[in-house]
């Protein structure tokens, strides 16, 4: 009787393991920029907002959501997150390093897509 699982090396089997790769790389990721942006002081939330304002060349002042986005995007601009294939790469070699920082939102992610 044939074993009607995909092969692992199959392109069924490498296109799954890529997209929970990629849902794991983008709740780490998430997980990052939440750390940083939580460490922050209302007031370094907005010195962040206000940076982003002026170099934008807006004018008047941003909503709390939009600050909060621009400091967001800030904090993005100044941290350093490996691009998807080095990080992939590392953590198939060693997913200890990146498990403490995933937070588990990727596993919706899969469901929601029907790919686990």
């Amino acid at each position: 009787v044939a074993d009607s699982r995909p092969d692992a090396s199959s392109p069924e089997h490498a296109s799954a393991r890529e997209a929970v790769l990629r849902a794991k790389y983008l709740d780490y990721c998430s997980a990052q920029i939440a750390e940083r942006l939580l460490s922050l002081s209302p007031d370094e939330v907005y010195v962040l907002a206000e940076r982003s304002h002026r170099r934008d060349g807006a004018h008047g002042s941003p909503s709390y959501d939009r600050m909060v986005q621009m400091a967001t995007e800030g904090i993005v601009r100044r941290m350093t997150i490996p691009e998807f294939e080095l990080w992939a790469e590392e953590y198939v070699r060693n997913p200890a390093i990146y498990e403490p920082d995933i937070l588990g939102f990727w596993e919706d992610e899969i469901d929601l897509r029907g790919d686990a």
